[in-house]
């Protein structure tokens, strides 16, 4: 890349790792908290529902707030507010204070912030780059987003756990505050081709913004159906990935201090498909790629369900893993390069309103199904409602339209999208399985 745009890239990399870093963390020490509250399976996967809830109520308005808002001045609120909220659940911690309603409200108001943050990360490297430089940088994200959301921060947050809970909080309320500080480094990055007058004059109407946006997502038939593929994956994701560490701590017999590997495991597959991905995916196709996204995981959840291999159960989270790191990125630059920039915070808001609005109903199903019919029945039942829906879905979009759909104007025809099965592209945008852990796409 350029040194001109390296600089600004490189601050938008080093805000997105440290808060990756959080992530990390508090992906390990959160389920570990509440599983020490209480072993219920509802209650336990109650914290993905509160976590992800924010998508239903608030992903619109953050995908109006991107298209109307300076983003870097998005990403430094936004990770601001991530600290406050864990560095107070981290303070009643040291203070003695614990109960599960505490741990629900600093997840709420991180779910609320990520809402926000993401839509606008997601929008900013169209600014900063090329083009011809987008997979390369989308791919070098990611991977950095795998190596320290799965491989660093979960075993470091299962370790801080151990010494004490409000160790790990404390620990990931300060990465979020560096993530702040490291996007003021960015530069100034407001509405495309507005000057001040505009912006004042420009009327309040968040209402319309929301309601273009939405009309451009449902209104592209790649992106909308790509988006039900990911929500189907991300569905049943959420109905296994809250009771992992039921699964891990009861079934598998596995201490505590071992779920950390059981979400970093996965990493190294992550790594691999986001760095393999500007090699792989022209070669093989966002339509395979895609299959193999959707049903990698389903045998995983088989796995997970039905063996008692801890060695197997890693091995089947590491190609799901994989497999989704790399439709992460094919959906990422899909949106990238086939949406105008002035529409892509609300556009990426809608598809994640689809794609992650599923997760807290399929995390309340997995809590509902682990209490009626057991933990290891869940995953099963998980394994083939995923294996089962994404047949249909994947088979109604093609390699083709994905590289059309990249073409100013390319957007392919009802007939055309509907008569191709050669395969599907997409992704789980921001999968919460426990085979996939590679974040938002």
């Amino acid at each position: 890349m350029p040194a001109t745009v390296l600089r600004p890239f490189t601050a938008l990399w080093a805000s997105q790792a440290s808060s990756n870093l959080a992530d990390g963390l508090l992906q390990a020490a959160a389920p570990l908290l509440v599983a020490t509250l209480s072993r219920d399976p509802l209650v336990v996967a109650g914290m993905t529902v509160v976590q992800f809830l924010p998508w239903l109520l608030a992903t619109l308005p953050a995908g109006a707030m991107a298209d109307r808002m300076d983003r870097r001045r998005i990403l430094v609120l936004g990770n601001g507010l991530r600290a406050s909220g864990f560095a107070l659940l981290a303070l009643s911690l040291a203070g003695g204070w614990r109960h599960v309603a505490l741990l629900y409200a600093a997840v709420f108001v991180a779910g609320c912030a990520e809402t926000i943050v993401d839509n606008a990360a997601l929008a900013i490297p169209p600014r900063l780059l090329p083009r011809a430089e987008l997979e390369r940088a989308n791919g070098r994200l990611f991977a950095t987003q795998s190596v320290i959301n799965t491989f660093v921060g979960p075993p470091a947050g299962a370790a801080l756990f151990a010494l004490a809970a409000s160790a790990a909080f404390f620990t990931g309320a300060a990465a979020y505050g560096l993530a702040g500080l490291a996007a003021l480094l960015l530069p100034a990055l407001r509405p495309m081709g507005e000057t001040p007058e505009d912006r004042r004059s420009r009327p309040a109407g968040v209402a319309q913004d929301i309601r273009s946006g939405w009309a451009h997502f449902w209104g592209h038939r790649l992106l909308r159906r790509v988006a039900f593929i990911s929500a189907a994956i991300n569905f049943f994701g959420a109905v296994t990935g809250g009771l992992l560490v039921l699964l891990v701590t009861g079934p598998y017999g596995l201490p505590m201090s071992s779920y950390g590997l059981f979400v970093a495991v996965p990493a190294a597959g992550a790594i691999a498909g986001s760095l393999l991905a500007a090699h792989v995916v022209p070669r093989v196709g966002g339509g395979p790629t895609t299959w193999f996204a959707a049903l990698t995981p389903a045998a995983g959840y088989a796995v997970l369900g039905l063996g008692h291999s801890t060695p197997l159960a890693l091995a089947a989270m590491f190609g799901a893993a994989l497999a989704s790191s790399l439709n992460q990125i094919v959906v990422s630059t899909l949106r990238q390069a086939a949406v105008p920039d002035e529409l892509l915070g609300r556009v990426t808001a809608a598809y994640r309103l689809i794609v992650l609005g599923v997760v807290p109903l399929g995390a309340l199903t997995g809590g509902l199904l682990g209490r009626g019919l057991g933990i290891r029945h869940t995953f099963v039942a998980a394994a083939a409602g995923l294996a089962l829906a994404a047949v249909p879905l994947a088979s109604r979009v093609t390699t083709q339209a994905l590289r059309d759909a990249e073409t100013p104007g390319g957007e392919p025809s009802a007939g055309r999208g509907d008569a191709e099965t050669g395969g599907t592209g997409g992704a789980a945008d921001g999968p919460v399985t426990p085979t996939t852990r590679s974040g938002a796409a």
